[in-house]
């Protein structure tokens, strides 16, 4: 690398971030440039190699910055906001639905399909692994709290963490679903999902009356 001071190094980081989400947002990876992205920064092509592996890796760190933004807030909206496991797994999945479809780093690529498998390619199977486990571990601590209570008693908290991501995804379907069913489609699973994660175990009760 350049010889740079760490606070010069840190303005060019920054600069990238700006300038890649600002690009990756308008235009998506494809089309965005090695060139584009550096030359805000006053760096070279082959300089940014030394700061990101790729345009893919620049934008998993933009979207890791984006989130840490925002999981408080959607963790205030939901299981901090609401007592009731079933009201607030609603409100969390509702929130994060509505911050992937319109928070425009999150919508260009995250639905996007081609733009998610050229980051698929560039993500180890072992680092997609821990990019999962890290992604649950904003609000297990919630959900085991509710075990630990006996506030819900039907699948193990991870399952229930896991399964709360998997629908997030939905957004992935919505061009496939269609415009006017998608959200009595999102309604409907939401609620399925949330009522069913923590009602399973009375349910079971109800029928070995």
């Amino acid at each position: 690398m350049p010889s740079f001071s760490e606070e010069k190094r840190d303005r060019v980081r920054e600069s990238l971030r700006d300038t890649g989400r600002d690009l990756f947002t308008r235009r998506g990876i494809r089309a965005t440039t090695i060139s584009e992205l550096t030359e805000p920064a006053g760096i070279g092509t082959g300089t940014f190699y030394q700061y990101f592996d790729s345009k893919e890796a620049l934008y998993i760190d933009i979207l890791e910055q984006e989130s840490k933004e925002v999981i408080p807030r959607l963790l205030r909206e939901s299981f901090e906001a609401h007592d009731d496991p079933e009201t607030a797994i609603i409100a969390l999945l509702e929130q994060s639905l509505n911050e992937i479809e319109s928070n425009p780093i999150f919508r260009q690529v995250l639905i996007e399909e081609q733009e998610l498998a050229r980051i698929r390619e560039q993500v180890p199977d072992e680092e997609a692994s821990e990019k999962r486990e890290s992604a649950i571990e904003h609000f297990l601590p919630y959900i085991e709290s509710w075990y630990d209570e006996g506030r819900v008693t039907g699948s193990d908290p991870k399952t229930i963490a896991h399964t709360i991501r998997a629908v997030v995804r939905l957004a992935h379907e919505k061009d496939r679903i269609g415009e006017e069913r998608y959200p009595a489609v999102r309604e409907t699973l939401i609620e399925a999902v949330a009522a069913g994660l923590t009602r399973e175990q009375d349910s079971v009760e109800v029928s070995n009356e």
